[in-house]
Formats: structure tokens, sequence, C-alpha cells
């Protein structure tokens, strides 16, 4: 009998990591994708994915806050096997750097992503 297949939510808000689900699909993960991250949240506590993988932005005129998944990660934070992986655009390093020494992110790629970087985290993770 096979192991069941893990769950991997993706947070989409660019472009390109719409396209990424293809890749996830391949390795054997069950996807679901959400573009908001208020959806997001009621996703994580409804299916418990094994696995996230998110869009990270920040933008200066965040009030109280200094990315858009600082909330998922709260959420997150008490879910201890879920492993979580960001994307991110380099001119956004200092504020990932920041949302890290608060918040557990089990790793973190460039955008544009490198797809056999991405392989291997994800790949490392199904085991």
């Amino acid at each position: 009998m096979n192991p069941p297949e893990k769950k991997l939510l993706a947070v989409v808000e660019f472009l390109e990591h719409a396209k990424l689900s293809t890749r996830y699909k391949q390795l054997g993960y069950h996807v679901s994708t959400e573009c908001q991250v208020r959806k997001a949240i009621a996703a994580l506590r409804k299916s418990q994915p094994d696995v996230i993988v998110a869009d990270f932005y920040s933008q200066p005129d965040f009030r109280d806050r200094v990315s858009n998944l600082e909330s998922l990660l709260a959420a997150a934070q008490a879910m201890p096997q879920i492993k979580i992986l960001v994307l991110y655009e380099p001119p956004n390093q200092t504020a990932l750097d920041r949302v890290r020494a608060r918040m557990r992110i089990d790793a973190a790629l460039t955008m544009p992503v490198q797809e056999t970087e991405l392989m291997t985290v994800l790949q490392g993770w199904l085991a």
C-alpha cells in the first residue's frame, strides 16, 4: 500500500508561482491553492497541509506588520509539523530577515525560482 499523498498549500500572489503547481504535483503532492492570505489561513486550519509554499513581499505602507505573510506564519507556528517554504524577491531580503527573526520559516528561495532548488527542498520534505 502506498503512503498517503502529502498535502501542499500554495499561497500564490505572483504569476510566477502559479506556474509551479505542476512541479508540486510531479513530486506527488496533493495541491490546493489560495490567492489571499486570509483564505489561506482558513485552509491551513481546515486541512493542515504538510507543506506551505507562499509568496513573500513587503511594502513600506504596511501599518502594523512587515510583510504579507505574518498572519499566516503566526497561524502556522502552532503546527510545527508543517514545513514552510517562502518565495521572495531579492529586494525583500531585509524584510524577510526581520520576519524570520520572529517566526519559523523552514526554507526561502529567491524568485525567479530555480526549479532544481525548489525540487530539492520539496523532495526532501516528502520523506
